[in-house]
């Protein structure tokens, strides 16, 4: 495995010690360990170890200067072959994410801080998995950054115990202590509250060296000014020295009785307490943040609530002054550290996350149209489950359809598009797109092909997006495909775009639907109100096409004509259809003798699928109920007129296709232009009438 650590500096840093230590690991176990960052102190001890580094100005926080550098780190990830990308702070993160894209390196984040909840840190959040020190940091990543619970890792930080096998060689005595404070001198850090209990402890450990290890920000000298102006006014300056940044922290914590962390802030882990642990030395904490995860209050040290300066100094004499209770401190903390905190422990875990990264697959599949195009993609979602068995795969569907997807056994599941409502206009796409970024999806399989459907697929950031380059924003995906058979069936079609992810059509794809065993009762509990329950042959009648398409229905004529026909052969008839079909069925009714039982606007499209398997044979115009029909396995005899059947019949163990061959169709259009309707007209009853008697007979 090829892995790539990025990070702002190699200098003196419990994170950058860590991006070494594991760099170590990774070379010393057979991987390529590659770390980017602008250089430091310790980048001549990581290639000392084998692995390669590159510099870049990764910890500058300039727009133009990341934009820059994501095109050096591309070639960077290019170069070295990369496959794990691992961002460890917020700027190379934003670089990181970035550079991965267009290139096969997969791109992870650990989140080392208690990020504030601003722009500039959700990408820290990004990744499709994120890995966190310590419990409390992964619950404010969840609760703050709105990162889904089964995308967090928690693997808290190391040491290696190599680095710390100094023989110890302490102050000794009751009066004399070494207390040492490792870290950035920051306010955060709370080295001023230290110092203020230091001054306590003093006055009981009269010998005592107080040592302050780290430096200042750059850019923030008189941090460290303001503490040794506080040392003077403490009358303490002769006890304490300020160290500086340093390398030889091992051969500082020999020299150390305790140390004391007194961060104020909710601090992610704390890596210098594994430290002082490993080395020997007891260890007293602020009760904040990750260090609860590591430090048991009594049993591996002491700890104490931040700013509470008269508790912590307490803490500091007691330890002092009982060396039993300090070896049993030392004691119960190494114990803890070797089955819990080694670098082979948070190496190995990284790795494994690292092949989860790597063979995961999180799939969108986009379509948010109308009811019988959302039938017509579930041939596609079996192909890709068959394809990408271990995969996450959602659908992306409008509200009025959600429901034909129930039940799917390929799909993780399902998301809604609210396109009247929560996600109307431009505003609720951006929000939906939002939404989709939070599923960290790696591929897009667009079927919906228009305008919004694009943009979300480019919103959404996904690795890899696939549909037709359609002239409607198709620019926006990743691979597009060029629609050079347009008069393909729907399915056809759709695997024209699936053959890019190495999906192919063998023709054998069947449209499907899963009704309930509730929606199986309730369609028989229909057919039993109707003394139909036993009726051996069925046959339903889609009553119209959706109400934008008027010209694709069968005159009413010919549909009463129909029904007088099958019944005088003992065949029973049910009409289906929406709401809005309520009217023409009474109508319907008022005019045919033979009163076929009338469901119109009493299924939902679950309850219809479960209806229209009871029928021996079912009759519909170019709608939904045709794909359903289809979907259930039910013959079916389909009307044809203003649209084009190659371009709309679905895939059917038995369908019989009538389309009239007239000059003017198909026309696509919602109303006859020369008013004769003649392409509906000119298929007649009788026709109609044999072509189901037959079906009805073949499948006896």
């Amino acid at each position: 495995m090829n892995v790539l650590q990025v990070i702002p500096e190699l200098n003196v840093g419990g994170v950058e010690t860590g991006t070494v230590d594991f760099a170590k690991y990774l070379v010393r176990h057979g991987h390529k360990a590659v770390v980017v960052s602008n250089g430091g102190q310790l980048v001549s001890g990581l290639e000392s170890l084998g692995a390669c580094h590159y510099g870049l100005p990764l910890h500058r926080k300039s727009l133009w200067t990341m934009i820059r550098a994501v095109k050096d780190l591309r070639d960077v990830i290019r170069r070295e072959k990369i496959d794990i990308v691992h961002a460890r702070s917020r700027v190379p993160a934003w670089i990181s994410y970035f550079a991965c894209r267009k290139t096969k390196a997969v791109f992870i984040t650990t989140c080392h801080g208690h990020y504030k909840n601003r722009f500039f840190s959700q990408v820290m959040g990004w990744s499709k998995l994120v890995i966190v020190p310590s419990k409390v940091i992964g619950r404010h990543m969840i609760d703050r950054f709105r990162v889904l619970p089964r995308s967090i890792r928690c693997i808290p930080r190391s040491v290696d115990l190599e680095r710390f096998k100094v023989r110890r060689d302490p102050s000794g005595g009751a009066s004399r202590c070494n207390i040492a404070i490792v870290g950035r001198i920051t306010p955060l850090k709370g080295h001023a509250f230290f110092l203020k209990a230091m001054a306590k402890v003093i006055r009981t450990v009269p010998y005592s060296k107080i040592w302050i290890v780290g430096d200042a920000p750059a850019e923030k000298p008189s941090n460290k000014q303001e503490l040794e102006l506080l040392a003077r006014r403490l009358g303490i300056e002769n006890h304490v020295e300020f160290l500086g940044n340093r390398r030889d922290i091992p051969q500082i914590l020999a020299k150390t009785d305790i140390l004391v962390l007194s961060t104020i802030t909710q601090e992610a882990f704390g890596r210098v307490i594994l430290e002082a642990q490993a080395s020997g030395v007891p260890v007293v904490a602020t009760k904040v943040g990750g260090v609860v995860d590591i430090i048991d209050d009594e049993e591996t040290g002491l700890l104490v609530m931040p700013r509470d300066t008269e508790a912590m100094a307490k803490a500091v004499i007691r330890i002092a002054n009982d060396r039993g209770l300090a070896n049993r401190l030392v004691a119960g903390a190494k114990e803890k550290l070797k089955n819990n905190f080694t670098l082979e422990h948070m190496a190995s875990s990284t790795i494994k996350v690292y092949e989860e990264l790597l063979h995961s697959l999180n799939i969108l599949v986009v379509k948010i149209a109308s009811i019988g195009d959302v039938v017509l993609v579930t041939a596609s979602l079996n192909a890709i489950r068959k394809k990408f068995p271990h995969a996450r795969i959602h659908c992306l569907v409008g509200k009025e359809s959600r429901r034909i997807l129930h039940n799917c056994p390929y799909l993780d599941g399902i998301i809604v598009y609210d396109v009247k409502d929560k996600d109307r206009g431009w505003w609720g796409l951006l929000k939906l797109s939002g939404k989709l970024r939070k599923y960290r999806f790696d591929v897009i399989v667009d079927f919906q092909n228009n305008r919004k459907s694009h943009l979300l697929s480019f919103l959404s950031f996904a690795r890899e997006s696939y549909g037709y380059n359609n002239g409607k924003w198709g620019r926006l995906l990743s691979h597009p495909v060029n629609d050079a058979c347009k008069n393909l069936p729907p399915v056809a079609h759709q695997f024209q775009v699936l053959e890019r992810l190495g999906i192919h059509y063998k023709g054998n794809a069947y449209l499907e639907l899963w009704p309930s065993q509730h929606d199986k009762q309730y369609a028989q509990t229909l057919l039993d109100s109707e003394w139909l329950g036993n009726s051996p042959n069925i046959v339903g009648i889609n009553m119209a096409a959706s109400a934008k398409w008027q010209t694709k229905n069968w005159p009413i004529e010919y549909m009463v004509r129909l029904c007088e026909r099958l019944t005088a052969k003992n065949i029973r008839i049910i009409i289906t259809g929406m709401e809005k079909d309520k009217l023409l069925a009474q109508h319907f009714l008022s005019m045919t003798k033979s009163k076929p039982a009338n469901f119109v606007g009493k299924t939902n499209i679950l309850q219809l699928a479960a209806l229209i398997k009871k029928c021996k044979v079912f009759v519909t115009p170019d709608s939904a109920p045709m794909h359903v029909a289809a979907a259930m396995q039910t013959p079916v005899v389909a009307f044809f007129g203003p649209t084009d059947s190659r371009r709309h019949i679905p895939p059917a163990k038995k369908i019989i296709v009538l389309e009239k061959k007239l000059a003017c169709a198909p026309c696509y259009s919602s109303r006859c232009r020369i008013l004769t309707h003649a392409c509906m007209k000119d298929i007649h009853p009788d026709e109609v009438a044999r072509e189901i008697e037959s079906l009805i007979e073949e499948k006896s």
